[in-house]
């Protein structure tokens, strides 16, 4: 999708802080580290194909499943389904009260949950529990969409996003029940960043900022309230997806700051260093791709290519096993 009004191909506003009121929370910033080529860390395995293609779907991991919640579809319509993608293939697992794109995903405890989303843009958290059952769980502090989430341990955490007439600079922290609370603040406004939880912190990587694909890299500890720069991608990267792995963060596809720059590459992030190294690539360049790690991979699902195709393959990624001596 492009960085623009919620869903489709237009171009993003003007950044301007239009956040909800939080704390007070000092933002360091360090060098960045420049990306280094090293031997891919990840295999790429084809692994079956959904029900109808996707871009942007909300992407959670559930027990020993991956749920792709909403999305847009080929005709860049909002989708209301809730497809399970599990080792018996992909099926359609639930229906959300209404369609919606560009939401946030994660699971907290036996539930997972679509945070956000639009278009217009919403600030529900709704629930998904393992049998399909879909209630509503509790509320952002504004509307977002272009939302990012990850959990840890206790919280779920939503960075950055698009209220519908203004960008968010804000990271969210939402407990279980009940509305959220702004803990942090980036030093600009992002969408479409890439996130993930690894080592207790949460790692953000590129989005989009005004009209501008961004390559920071920051951490936010929750212990501490701090937002660090801890390096930068090798190119301004947006529209990514990121999972953890072991002790690496992946960020996956992605593109630059026009619609049709969309890469294959799969980056891996140092969560204490900042280095970035090449760990793999995709079989076809996606941005928009659904993503979840369960157990020891990654399930990728759906994107947008460069020509405005919608995937329908999904793709297992898995560590390489070392050739025996």
């Amino acid at each position: 999708m492009a960085a623009g009004a919620c869903g489709g191909s237009a171009t993003s506003q003007t950044a301007t802080h239009g956040s909800a009121p939080g704390p007070a929370v000092s933002t360091t910033t360090r060098s960045p580290t420049a990306a280094a080529a090293g031997a891919p860390a990840l295999q790429t395995i084809a692994a079956g194909t959904l029900p109808a293609p996707v871009q942007a779907p909300a992407t959670a991991a559930l027990g020993s499943r991956v749920l792709l919640i909403g999305g847009l579809d080929q005709a860049d319509e909002s989708v209301s389904a809730v497809i399970a993608v599990g080792p018996g293939g992909a099926t359609r697992l639930a229906t959300l009260p209404g369609a919606l794109h560009d939401a946030a995903a994660a699971t907290l405890g036996d539930r997972s949950l679509v945070i956000g989303g639009g278009e217009p843009s919403h600030s529900e958290i709704t629930a998904i529990d393992s049998t399909g059952a879909v209630v509503p769980a509790g509320s952002l502090p504004a509307a977002a969409s272009d939302v990012a989430a990850a959990t840890i341990g206790q919280a779920v955490y939503v960075v950055g996003g698009y209220t519908g007439t203004a960008p968010l600079d804000t990271i969210v922290a939402w407990s279980g029940s009940g509305a959220g609370r702004v803990v942090a603040r980036l030093p600009a406004p992002v969408r479409y960043a890439a996130v993930a939880a690894a080592a207790g912190r949460l790692i953000i990587a590129g989005g989009t900022s005004g009209d501008t694909a961004l390559r920071a890299i920051y951490a936010f500890d929750p212990a501490t309230g701090r937002v660090t720069r801890i390096g930068s991608l090798p190119r301004p990267l947006t529209h990514a997806t990121a999972a953890a792995l072991g002790a690496s963060v992946f960020v996956i596809g992605g593109r630059g700051p026009g619609a049709d720059t969309q890469t294959a590459m799969i980056l891996a992030i140092d969560p204490a260093s900042g280095s970035v190294t090449r760990a793999g690539h995709l079989p076809r360049p996606l941005s928009d791709v659904g993503a979840a790690t369960v157990g020891d991979r990654i399930i990728v699902a759906g994107g947008r290519g460069p020509t405005g195709v919608l995937s329908d393959r999904i793709y297992r990624l898995s560590s390489r096993v070392p050739a025996a001596p």
